[in-house]
């Protein structure tokens, strides 16, 4: 009894914990200053927020030095719940960013929802949510991981009904969170599965413990492999589990949709490298073959679904780039299941996250100039972005550029770089089909990306009527960009992951 008490007994290094505990702890702050706020001064809570996120993504720097674990078992130091390795910084500065450019995003919608938005429970939300998504990365243990992906998940059904008296939005959230608890209870049973067969719920255990499982429970694990899996397919928008995105996108704020498509994008693919890559690395014949099927339709559907949207359409601006993200989500599985028949692991691991911080900052860039435009053209549709060079060349030109690196495109130098690579994580693992799947699809995501590149540089229709653009919106723009430039300047700052591996 003693010893399994003394195996109970954890250690706490604070600084390893601090990125997501900060952001929790300035959403609890906020939620009680806005019982004390006067409506005059509700801005200030997202002010507060934004430096709260900001802090939290500062104190990734100090990590830096070296691995950090803590929550560890006492008898045995390596198997610990929460680890701050290279792999952790990395996606939590994804997420952190990335949630980050999603609150200055949310500055201004909540000014131009004048209280349609409640700000405090907004705010609250938001850096609940973004907790979550920042601890998963970190999550070595079974039940860390499914509580991470819940506390990044619910904020985020809440976040995008927020909006009052506003059927598009609830009807958005209600099958957003439909498919989404159906999504987990799939995967919770699929990790009862693993911990039956296993008998523990550390990955690093599982692992091990997993190739050597008795005969007659090969089935039940196999079985609960897949079942876990689904839960972070749903999360990826991967096809078939990607039903919910474009009304979800369309219903919430402008600035929850760029959050979804990208912190949320980045939670699902940590989640399923962390169950792949680091629990089931002996069962690669089992998830290997599933994700590279997965990766094969969500390409082509989600290319397809861009591929189908009308300009003059309502939201059409917003479905297009919610299509797109489901396209850009079967680019970002490849290099995970490339991990399944390549003899360098790590290096096609390095790839997906390559291509997602390319991807995280040129889509959040894409989000921004949509809010731009959606300020005073509240439809959104792709044909109201006809002429913005002669209103806003800035926005046009960034805009631009961001299309471009997603089509992988020059001057998008890094867009270019970031499917190259993923390209070739395929090829050196033997799945050549999967190259030639991916190729078509680059042309086809062409066509979109360059039509609506086209529609803004052409004459407006009717007299051209210029707009101030807020200091949130501008920054916002600004910090994108530059990443962008930045990237495509100087590319192997993130394409040296590919090159090194992760863990």
């Amino acid at each position: 009894m003693s010893s399994l008490a003394a195996n109970l007994v954890q250690s706490v290094d604070w600084l390893a914990i601090a990125p997501p505990t900060i952001a929790a702890v300035v959403g609890l702050v906020v939620l009680v200053a806005d019982l004390f706020v006067g409506d005059a001064k509700k801005a200030l809570l997202g002010w507060l927020s934004v430096a709260g996120l900001a802090a939290s993504a500062l104190m990734l720097l100090p990590l830096l030095d070296g691995d950090r674990a803590t929550f560890c078992l006492s008898g045995e130091a390596d198997v610990c719940s929460y680890t701050a390795d290279r792999f952790t910084l990395v996606l939590q500065l994804l997420v952190l960013g990335g949630a980050l450019l999603a609150a200055l995003l949310s500055v201004t919608a909540l000014k131009d929802a004048d209280k349609g938005l409640p700000e405090g429970e907004y705010w609250f939300l938001l850096l609940s949510s973004a907790a979550g998504a920042a601890l998963l990365p970190a999550s070595r243990d079974l039940a860390t991981l499914i509580v991470a992906l819940e506390v990044a998940s619910l904020p985020a059904f809440a976040l995008v009904g927020l909006r009052q008296g506003d059927r598009k939005s609830s009807e958005a959230a209600l099958k957003f969170f439909l498919s989404s608890v159906t999504a987990t209870a799939v995967s919770l049973m699929g990790i009862s599965f693993v911990y039956a067969s296993t008998g523990t719920l550390y990955l690093t255990q599982i692992a091990d413990r997993v190739q050597h499982v008795d005969g007659q429970l090969h089935t039940l694990t196999q079985t609960g492999v897949v079942l876990t899996l689904i839960g972070f397919a749903f999360k990826t928008a991967a096809v078939p589990f990607h039903f919910w995105v474009p009304d979800t996108y369309v219903g919430a704020p402008l600035p929850i949709a760029a959050y979804l498509s990208v912190v949320g994008k980045a939670v699902g693919f940590s989640g399923l490298i962390l169950l792949t890559v680091v629990a089931l690395p002996s069962y690669a014949d089992v998830w290997g073959p599933a994700l590279a099927a997965l990766a094969a339709l969500t390409m082509t559907v989600g290319n397809g679904g861009a591929l189908r949207q009308q300009a003059t359409r309502a939201y059409s601006a917003v479905r297009l780039l919610a299509w797109s993200s489901v396209g850009q989500a079967g680019y970002l599985l490849v290099p995970i299941a490339a991990a399944a028949y390549s003899d360098d692991a790590e290096q096609s691991i390095g790839s997906t996250v390559a291509y997602a911080l390319m991807y995280a900052a040129v889509n959040l860039g894409a989000f921004a100039v949509a809010a731009v435009v959606g300020r005073t053209k509240s439809r959104n549709r792709v044909s109201d972005y006809r002429g913005l060079y002669a209103t806003n060349p800035l926005a046009a030109l960034l805009l631009a550029f961001f299309l471009l690196c997603l089509a992988g495109l020059p001057p998008g130098i890094i867009g270019l770089f970031a499917k190259v690579t993923v390209f070739s994580a395929a090829v050196d693992a033997g799945l050549g089909w999967l190259a030639v799947v991916m190729a078509a699809n680059v042309v086809i995501a062409l066509y979109y990306y360059l039509q609506w590149t086209a529609l803004l540089f052409r004459a407006p229709e009717g007299e051209a009527v210029r707009h101030r653009v807020p200091a949130p919106l501008t920054a916002a723009l600004a910090l994108t960009g530059v990443l962008g430039i930045a990237l495509s300047g100087a590319p192997q700052l993130v394409l040296r992951f590919a090159d090194t591996g992760l863990f």
